[in-house]
């Protein structure tokens, strides 16, 4: 086989993987767009907050100590030990569903029947506050996380791809777990959308708040149910791309990757969201490889998405996976 065809082929192969990270953020965008039709800007800040909150319980620093150590003096920074992966997990997941309880409580509770555009400007200034909270206690200086996850090349697809086709395809291990782990949230969520009440419950408050109150539906509950698997999600995309990348302050920019993500998926479409990773993934991997740095210098990964998200924009609004609104007057 040429050459150039097996490196497209192993371009093709991480493009994949990548798009399956960019599937994980998209993932908490569908969850709370479905069960509340709040586009949730925050997300991405979610997946850092959780992040820098693994980390630092992880690593048993002392929360707010620079805050603490300006106003009592002090100097604390760390409580002397370090909690285990999946404990410190576990505390991170309380601290999410924490997150989304006092979400609920504090703003959307007070915000049911607003227009989406209030609901929309709800969560920019949510995101911000997360930032800025995330930033007092912990800390903005870059941190590594390690929960487990085999990192590096995967030596046996690189061993049987140079015996198939004389050229080894260079796979992270940890690109392969993602890849595993958000199918399996894909069928879970899907199972959870589809099967059960709370699933159902989820569709009728999206559809309408009102209605939904009517017929005997806890808004309460609902919305801190998703926002909790939204919280969820965030975590996992956190690990994966803190893991990949380090936890810091630019991890909150994933969430400007998504949109395209979303816009080729569609807004409430679960299998969307990957299918759409997946297209940006390999889409914007390939035109790099084949034209960008061939003919227009590179660093044509930073604007690729959202070209074609635009395209996608113009031909087909409501993405491939989309449902298709109609509204007579």
């Amino acid at each position: 086989m040429p050459e150039q065809l097996a490196f497209a082929l192993e371009v093709t192969a991480n493009g994949l993987m990548a798009g399956v990270l960019y599937a994980l953020v998209a993932l908490g965008f569908v969850l709370i767009y479905k069960a509340s039709g709040i586009f949730n800007y925050a997300q991405g800040v979610m997946a850092l907050f959780a992040a820098l909150t693994l980390a630092g319980i992880m690593d048993g620093q002392v929360p707010f100590s620079h805050l603490i150590n300006a106003v009592f003096g002090t100097d604390v920074h760390h409580f002397g030990w370090n909690v285990p992966a999946f404990l410190a997990i576990l505390l991170t997941m309380v601290v999410m569903i924490a997150l989304a309880y006092a979400v609920q409580r504090l703003v959307f509770r007070h915000l049911v029947g607003q227009e989406p555009i209030i609901l929309f400007m709800a969560t920019i200034g949510l995101a911000y506050f997360l930032e800025g909270v995330g930033d007092l206690m912990w800390g903005s200086d870059i941190k590594s996380m390690d929960v487990g996850l085999p990192q590096g090349i995967n030596m046996w697809i690189d061993e049987t791809t140079f015996e198939a086709l004389g050229y080894g395809f260079f796979i992270d291990n940890l690109d392969i777990v993602a890849s595993i782990i958000a199918a399996l949230l894909v069928i879970g969520l899907v199972m959870f959308a589809q099967y059960t009440k709370q699933g159902r419950a989820m569709r009728a408050v999206a559809d309408d708040h009102q209605a939904a109150l009517s017929v005997g539906v806890s808004l309460n509950f609902i919305w801190i149910l998703v926002w909790s698997l939204a919280g969820f999600v965030a975590l996992v995309a956190g690990i994966m791309w803190g893991t990949k990348s380090g936890v810091q302050f630019s991890l909150s920019l994933i969430a400007l990757k998504a949109l395209p993500v979303l816009m080729l998926g569609g807004f409430t479409s679960i299998p969307g969201a990957i299918v759409g990773g997946l297209i940006i993934g390999v889409g914007e991997k390939l035109f790099e490889f084949l034209i960008g740095a061939p003919f227009l210098g590179g660093a044509t990964e930073n604007w690729f998405a959202y070209m074609l998200a635009l395209i996608f924009l113009v031909f087909r609004p409501q993405g491939l996976f989309g449902e298709k609104i109609i509204e007579r007057v």
